[in-house]
């Protein structure tokens, strides 16, 4: 409808109808669906798409789906063109055919209307298990992606709603907990009915042709806003590097994160080249979640008015050379890609930071930390759990990081003590936040938590994906860096440290403790006011001696008040003990002994 008259009203409440289409998805596959790690984390996504398989709405799930739907649904288009029916299903999670990683599984439904094909429903859900060599097909220290599990290629699994047995008996044959994974499934194509439902009763209240038409009228409408908000920001070139620690296959080699962002008029370019070529570990990224991470950094300084849908990808161009971490190529692994993901959208914030240093904050928790525990019980019954964390938010120019708050780019909760003691033979003994974790500043960073797991089985295995270990989340224009993730196994009273990504085999009593890293700090912690210090010590988050150490505050905690002529001069004693020199735009904190490796591990 672009370059025609519309009624504004009208095409503003059938851009929320749409809308809601696509949020009621999601809440279908919460209502219905069989796994933790969707029911309580809701990794998943849903969206609305038109017949040409663009991005129209998005339900409100997961950011770092956004970028993905399209790139899957083009290569089932490609793959099957105009040969699709009324009641056909199709899936696919090929990284290398428009999939992200193999647990995360795409489901898109085409919707007919008197025999024309007008849109395309599409959900996404990482499920419990998808075969492979450990349970839960997303171990950091995978090789190569044929040991990761099923690949599948883009595929009919419904034909005119007759079910492709060939398909579901072959799943059912290669994965741990088929009961789970079909409950999921089902769960996905349950959502997409409910779109088919919906979108029919639009059709029966606008019509087929003005239904089409607004909904080429709303990617053009997210088109426009994006680039006169674009338009509205300084033009000019920065660059931003981070490191991720280590792949968890090579220990100690540092791998870089390099982004340039170019902004010229109403266009923006995110160019990753300079980053590590694709690493031997499993944490590879495919482009479209590369994309997906760029758009995620972006979207949060533009207007939240801003329609989630294709229209926004328009005026943002995303660069990552093939073969490298931001683009792998085949065979790589890439079953952990979402922690590469995460450590992209922290460059993204470190790089807009230099833009504009009055509207970014500093890096959180690196996140996300994923832990999963598979193993049989006496019985030979399977049991997997999977779990997400991320809790920590770097401080911001006008406020404090987030306090036990999913990272931007997840949107996920945390699974409940009582669910997963209910239904693993897992006990949950420490779930809490760490004082004196979060960076110093201003505003600091938020607090990260620590859990700790008593695994209650007779054997298992144990594999976790984190990082921010060496490499510590960066502070912003003053602030300090948060504290470092942790990791630790207590077993028969001896407690080792573990490193940040790893795969091992757990016994019956065997704790393991998970620290997530605290999130960076914004701004001169000597300017921090020290009502806000004494709160954070009377909850516990920041100790006495960390408010006078980091803070220049006194706390009195015998009457729970500061010291203001003491904490007066101690401030005045810190700021000459500094010199005049200005703080640093960025601090990562003392450079890792393993540093200067990251040079070499870039093209």
């Amino acid at each position: 409808m672009s370059g025609q008259t519309h009624d504004p009203i009208e095409f503003e409440l059938f851009k929320n109808a749409i809308f809601s289409v696509a949020d009621e998805m999601a809440l279908t596959i919460h209502r219905t669906t069989y796994s933790s790690v969707l029911k309580d984390n809701m990794d998943y996504s849903t969206a609305f798409c038109d017949a040409q398989g663009r991005l129209v709405a998005q339900g409100l799930t997961l950011p770092s789906h956004l970028g993905s739907i399209p790139a899957a649904l083009a290569a089932v288009l490609r793959r099957f063109g105009d040969d699709m029916h009324e009641g056909d299903v199709f899936a696919l999670n090929d990284p290398f055919e428009g999939g992200m990683h193999l647990p995360d599984i795409f489901l898109f439904r085409p919707i007919f209307v008197d025999g024309e094909r007008l849109a395309i429903a599409a959900t996404i859900c990482h499920h419990t298990d998808v075969g492979g060599r450990v349970a839960g097909s997303n171990a950091s220290d995978s090789t190569e992606i044929y040991q990761e599990g099923l690949r599948i290629a883009p595929m009919r699994i419904y034909d005119r709603g007759r079910p492709n047995e060939t398909f579901f008996t072959f799943v059912e044959r290669n994965v741990r907990v088929p009961v789970k994974v079909f409950g999921d499934l089902r769960a996905q194509m349950a959502a997409c009915t409910i779109a088919e439902r919906a979108f029919r009763d639009l059709v029966g209240q606008y019509g087929a042709g003005k239904v089409v038409a607004y909904m080429a009228e709303l990617l053009d409408y997210a088109e426009r806003l994006t680039r006169a908000a674009i338009r509205d920001l300084p033009d000019g070139e920065w660059r931003f590097l981070d490191h991720i620690d280590d792949d968890g296959v090579e220990p100690g080699r540092p791998i870089p994160l390099q982004v340039t962002l170019r902004k010229t008029g109403d266009r923006l370019v995110v160019d990753w080249t300079g980053s590590s070529r694709q690493v031997k570990g499993a944490i590879n990224n495919t482009l479209s979640f590369t994309r997906s991470a760029s758009y995620c950094g972006i979207r949060s300084i533009l207007p939240a008015n801003i329609p989630n849908n294709e229209g926004y990808f328009r005026a943002i161009e995303v660069v990552a050379p093939p073969g490298t971490i931001a683009n792998a190529v085949l065979p790589a692994a890439c079953a952990a890609r979402g922690l590469t993901g995460f450590r992209m959208v922290d460059a993204m914030f470190g790089v807009l930071a230099m833009m504009l240093p009055d509207r970014v904050g500093a890096a959180g928790d690196g996140g996300n930390t994923g832990v999963s525990i598979g193993g049989y019980d006496a019985e030979r019954r399977p049991f997997i759990y999977v779990d997400f964390t991320c809790c920590a938010w770097g401080g911001r120019p006008w406020a404090d990081g987030l306090d036990g708050n999913s990272h931007m780019f997840a949107n996920m909760s945390s699974q409940p003590i009582e669910v997963t003691e209910a239904e693993h033979p897992i006990q949950i003994l420490s779930y809490g936040f760490i004082p004196d974790t979060m960076g110093p500043g201003r505003y600091r960073g938020g607090a990260p938590f620590c859990r700790e797991y008593r695994f209650l089985e007779t054997e298992g295995v144990l594999q976790v994906r984190s990082d921010r270990r060496t490499f510590r989340p960066f502070g912003l224009y003053g602030g300090l860096p948060g504290k470092p993730s942790m990791n630790t196994l207590t077993r028969d009273g001896a407690t080792e440290v573990l490193p940040s990504k790893f795969c091992i085999t757990i016994r019956r009593g065997d704790v393991f403790r998970h620290e997530v890293a605290g999130g960076g700090g914004w701004g001169d912690p000597l300017e921090r006011d020290p009502a806000a210090v004494l709160r954070d010590v009377r909850n516990g988050l920041v100790s006495p001696g960390a408010a006078r150490d980091d803070y220049g505050v006194v706390v009195d905690t015998g009457r729970w008040a500061v010291d203001e002529p003491a904490t007066a001069a101690l401030r005045r004693e810190l700021a000459r003990a500094r010199g005049g020199a200005p703080p640093p735009a960025v601090n990562r904190g003392p450079a890792p002994a393993a540093a200067p490796e990251a040079a070499r591990a870039a093209e």
